[in-house]
């Protein structure tokens, strides 16, 4: 099985009304200055304390700024028991890129 998607794939999902539960495990000073819509924040920090917030049963897609904290945090849910979750790769820096270029691009 994958743990990766790509953004032309999670827009592809989204587009067809798929249920993904997006989450941001970025810091809330980058969240505030770009998202992709819908998406719940809780920063890779707080994951381990707000497990509580997370459907094990939904599909869970994690991005950061460029993919490598979600992917950290996929791995610590998969050790948690959580069976369908992804890393946006690239982050939404390459959503930014390559879906939608209002999101705003920060280093």
């Amino acid at each position: 099985m994958s743990y990766t998607i790509t953004a032309r794939e999670l827009k592809d999902r989204l587009d067809n009304g798929d249920k993904v539960f997006l989450l941001d495990v970025r810091e809330p000073h980058e969240y505030s200055m770009a998202k992709i819509e819908g998406s719940v924040l809780i920063p890779l920090g707080t994951l381990p304390g707000s497990l509580d917030q997370l459907n094990r049963d939904a599909e869970i897609v994690a991005y950061c700024h460029r993919g490598m904290r979600s992917a950290d945090a996929v791995g610590f849910l998969l050790q948690q028991g959580f069976p369908n979750v992804k890393n946006l790769v690239g982050g939404i820096d390459i959503w930014s890129v390559e879906i939608d270029p209002s999101v705003p691009r920060y280093r």
